[in-house]
C-alpha cells in the first residue's frame, strides 16, 4: 500500500480541529487514506459509507445514532450524498467541542457543497487529495506516472492496456453517474465532447468563443461546463500574473486536464510510443510537471504563468511567502534551451532564481541563477 503525503497533514489537523474534510475526485484514494488513518487512531473510530444502504439506514435518526459517539472519531464517506447532515454535525460539535470529532470525505469541491458546509464555518479544515505525485512512488517510474496518471487503479494496473481500459471506464462513470448525482443535468455525450475539446486545448490560452462555436452552444454555457470540470477536480485553470508594469499582459487563463492519464485517454494515447509520437507531447509534459509542483506546494505559495503581448513568457511563476518570484520553465528535452522571451520575462519580474524542469538527471547552470532541474528534485523550487 502506498502511503500518501497528505496523511500526516490530516492527522495533525485532527489534533486541532473538530471537523476535518478530505476532498477529491472519485477513485483517488480517499477511502483508503481514511482507513489508514483509522488504523492509527488512538481512540474508537466509527466508519460510515453513505453509498451503503446499511449505513444510510443507521442515520434514519442521525442525531440519536451519532450522539452516542461523543468520544469517538466518526468518519463519514461520500458526505455529499447527505447534505442535511451538516447542521447536525455543527450542533454535535458545539455541544462538545473537542478536536477530532469528525472526518468527512467528499467527491465534490468546497464550491459545490458550500451551501451545506457553511454551517461548519470555523469548525472545519479541508484538505484536497490529488492522484499520486512523484514523491509517493518509486522515482524510477515517473514515466509510468506521466503516461497512466496518478489514479491508484490506473497507475497500479498490470499493463498499459488495463490502465487505459480503467480510465475509459472512469470517464464513462463520471459522465453518466457522478455528474448527475451532484444534481447537474447535462447530456453525457455533450459533456464528453466538451471534455475532449478541453483535452485538445490542454496548456493553451482558453478561448471560450472558439469552443462554443465548435459545439454550437453559448459562451456562458461553455463557462459553466468548465466550472463543473474544475469543481470536480478534473480541470485546472491556471491564472496569468498581473504586474504593475506598463507592458501589455495576456489576461486569458490556461486550461489543463489535471491528471495526464485522463488526458491521454481522451486523446487515445495508450502507450509510451503513442505518447512520444503525439503532437501533444510537450503540452502533456508541461501539465504533468505543473501538477507535480502544485501537489507538493507548501502553504502560502502562489502560482501563475506570465506572458506579455511582446512574447515574454514563463510557464510557471512561483511566489513564496515574501512575494519573491521563482521562474519555472518546463521543457521535454535532454538539452533544453531558453529563448529570449524567457529572459525578458525573468527580468520583468526580477525573479530571484529560475529552473528549467526537464527529463534529464543532472542540474547545471544556464545563466543568471537559472538551473536545469530533474523531476526528482522538484522540491528545490520551494527552497
Amino acid at each position: 500500500m502506498i502511503k500518501r503525503l497528505l496523511q500526516e497533514r490530516v492527522e495533525k489537523s485532527l489534533l486541532k480541529y473538530p471537523v476535518v474534510g478530505i476532498l477529491g475526485p472519485r477513485q483517488v484514494g480517499k477511502t483508503t487514506l481514511a482507513k489508514m488513518i483509522k488504523s492509527r487512531a488512538k481512540k474508537n473510530v466509527i466508519y460510515l459509507d453513505l453509498e451503503l444502504p446499511s449505513d444510510l439506514n443507521k442515520l434514519q435518526d442521525a442525531e440519536l445514532y451519532l450522539g452516542q459517539f461523543a468520544d469517538a472519531l466518526i468518519i463519514i464517506d461520500e458526505i455529499q450524498r447527505m447534505p442535511a447532515i451538516f447542521p447536525l454535525i455543527r450542533a454535535l460539535v458545539d455541544r462538545k467541542r473537542t478536536a477530532g470529532r469528525f472526518l468527512i470525505l467528499g467527491s465534490a469541491s468546497p464550491e459545490l457543497i458550500k451551501h451545506s458546509s457553511e454551517s461548519l464555518a470555523g469548525r472545519i479544515i479541508y484538505h484536497e487529495l490529488s492522484p499520486f505525485v512523484f514523491r509517493e512512488i518509486d522515482e524510477k517510474r515517473i514515466q509510468r506516472l506521466w503516461l497512466r496518471g496518478g489514479y491508484p487503479q490506473s497507475y497500479l494496473s498490470e499493463n498499459d492496456e488495463e490502465s487505459f481500459a480503467w480510465r475509459e471506464a472512469f470517464i464513462k462513470t463520471y459522465l453518466e453517474m457522478d455528474i448527475p448525482r451532484l444534481g447537474i443535468h447535462i447530456p453525457a455525450l455533450q459533456l464528453r465532447r466538451f471534455w475532449t475539446m478541453v483535452a485538445h486545448s490542454h496548456g493553451q490560452l482558453w478561448n471560450a468563443s472558439k469552443i462554443a462555436g465548435s459545439l454550437g452552444i453559448s459562451a456562458p454555457t461553455v463557462r459553466s461546463y468548465l466550472d463543473i470540470l474544475e469543481e470536480t477536480f478534473i480541470v485546472r485553470q491556471l491564472q496569468p500574473f498581473y504586474s504593475n508594469t506598463k507592458k501589455r499582459l495576456i489576461k486569458s487563463h490556461r486550461v489543463y486536464i489535471r491528471d495526464t492519464g485522463l488526458l491521454h485517454a481522451l486523446l487515445n494515447i495508450m502507450t509510451n510510443e503513442d505518447m512520444h509520437s503525439h503532437p501533444s507531447l510537450g503540452s502533456s509534459w508541461e501539465g504533468f510537471i505543473i501538477e507535480q509542483i502544485i501537489g507538493n506546494l507548501p502553504a502560502r505559495r502562489q502560482i501563475y504563468f506570465y506572458r506579455t503581448g511582446a512574447g515574454a513568457e514563463i510557464d510557471l511563476v512561483v511566489f513564496d511567502g515574501k512575494n519573491k518570484p521563482t521562474a519555472v520553465e518546463i521543457k521535454y528535452s535532454i538539452s533544453p534551451k531558453l529563448e529570449r522571451g524567457f529572459w525578458n520575462a525573468y527580468e520583468d519580474l526580477a525573479c530571484r532564481k529560475g529552473y528549467v524542469v526537464y527529463p534529464g538527471e543532472e542540474s547545471y547552470p544556464l545563466g543568471k541563477n537559472v538551473y536545469t532541474l530533474p523531476v526528482k528534485n522538484l522540491v528545490k523550487i520551494f527552497e
